[in-house]
């Protein structure tokens, strides 16, 4: 089993993700070969919560062309996982200070 920190990479900080915060489901940036599982062990471990679910998606990285000198590039790819918590736990990522 991997370390907790090699599989969530980072919360997605966003109007959408932020709105889903307060109904206790939380997005965040994960490794590409995580799995489900991973995911909501590295969730329950990291932040002391019980996960009742997990999606996760794949997005493909958008293909962008340098207009200055013609040349073809691309985004990375990137895996999400959308975590939804049970009960009352609740994660405080976007606590001010």
């Amino acid at each position: 089993m991997r370390d907790a920190s090699q599989v969530l990479i980072a919360p997605v900080v966003s109007e959408k993700s932020y709105a889903l915060s307060e109904h206790g489901t939380y997005v965040f940036v994960v490794a590409p070969d995580a799995t489900k599982l991973e995911v909501r062990k590295s969730v329950e471990r990291m932040f002391s919560v019980k996960v009742s679910r997990v999606n996760t998606l794949n997005r493909k990285g958008k293909k962008r062309i340098n207009r200055r000198n013609n040349v073809a590039g691309k985004r990375p790819d990137r895996k999400r996982a959308i975590v939804t918590l049970s009960g009352d736990d609740r994660i405080d990522l976007f606590q001010k200070s």
